[in-house]
């Protein structure tokens, strides 16, 4: 295959994440949301180097320490930060005949919901300052989010209509234009639209790592709901229908492993948060999943223990993270094998 983008549990060199700081809409809650995003760090810090930009960059490195990440590990990159969910404008990688390429799409707040222009510019921003290995950027015209799309290396990309085909995204383009630019992109054979699901909160319009998250051995893990009085019943029964339909790239059913419902959270004004089992990271050999402070937690652990059988399974409580409608999975970008240099970047050079 000429040109792929790979599954998130391929090697990787490390871990984009963008630190929460008192300019952000973290502010009112911004010791808990420091306190999460060092300790998904800190996870991370152990097999895969975190590439962290921060506007603050010796106080992030302390407390980073403080949570016991790894020194070797942290890569401190000295730059502003318009919001903290680098998963929708961090850099994509394809590889193109076994070399990795970093794809800068355009990122628009999520179909203009937010100002985004400060978060459009941070890949190349990062790639200016050296935080990237010498290998090819391409920045393109494209707006697409890093958590609209899942793959699994082999040629077949899940995503959502309701995102991926969203009016404020890319509106010069037909719906089959952007599923052709998607497929010429990561050199896909299969795209896979689910037409159902979606969290109440949720600012993305669906993206697919909040709903359903390829897995090996042709599986999916899935957010399911159980509560029949719920508002999500509906449409994630059908999402579940819908999964259930459809074929691998051998035409045969897949592992489905259904997560289980962690139940409402609301925020102090009345709001429904978007809590999701499906927001988890795969990194090297460990799968981080957001918990909750639910009974629900351990299950979820356990149907990722299944997926992911050789991996070690670490929860991280998110439910700071769900206040601004994100959660773990949202927070970071996996940077794949050749997209880092050798560890011996300049912690503090300005992005």
């Amino acid at each position: 295959m000429p040109r792929r983008l790979p599954a998130e549990w391929e090697p990787c060199d490390g871990v984009m994440m963008a630190w929460p700081h008192a300019e952000t809409d973290w502010a009112p809650v911004l010791d808990a949301a420091q306190a999460c995003a060092a300790a998904i760090a800190a996870a991370i810090s152990p097999v895969a180097r975190v590439l962290m930009l921060s506007p603050q960059p010796e106080d992030t490195r302390v407390a980073l320490l403080a949570v016991g990440a790894d020194p070797a590990a942290l890569i401190i990159a000295a730059g502003e930060v318009g919001d903290t969910w680098c998963r929708d404008y961090g850099p994509l990688t394809v590889y193109e005949d076994g070399r990795p390429i970093l794809l800068d799409c355009g990122f628009n707040g999520w179909g203009l919901k937010f100002p985004a222009a400060l978060d459009n510019t941070a890949t190349r921003r990062l790639a200016a300052a050296g935080y990237f290995a010498p290998i090819p950027l391409r920045s393109l015209g494209l707006i697409l989010e890093g958590g609209s799309i899942e793959s699994d290396g082999a040629g077949t990309i899940l995503s959502t209509a309701a995102c991926l085909l969203e009016a404020n995204r890319n509106p010069s383009l037909s719906p089959a234009q952007i599923e052709h630019a998607v497929l010429d992109l990561f050199g896909a054979s299969r795209l896979q639209l689910l037409q159902h699901g979606h969290l109440a909160g949720d600012d993305t319009d669906a993206h697919i790592d909040t709903l359903a998250r390829l897995c090996p051995a042709d599986s999916i893990c899935y957010q399911s709901c159980s509560d029949a009085d719920d508002e999500h019943f509906q449409s994630f029964a059908a999402m579940a229908e819908e999964l259930a339909q459809l074929r691998t790239a051998d035409d045969a059913p897949y592992r489905l492993l259904p997560l289980p419902w962690p139940g409402a959270f609301y925020a102090a004004d009345g709001h429904r948060l978007p809590a999701t089992y499906a927001n988890f990271l795969v990194i090297n050999g460990r799968v981080l999943v957001p918990s909750y402070g639910v009974a629900s937690d351990a299950e979820a652990c356990a149907v990722l223990a299944q997926a992911f059988p050789e991996h070690q399974i670490i929860a991280i409580d998110c439910r700071v993270l769900i206040e601004q409608h994100g959660s773990l999975h949202c927070m970071t970008m996996q940077l794949p094998l050749g997209t880092l240099p050798a560890p011996t970047v300049a912690t503090e050079e300005s992005a």
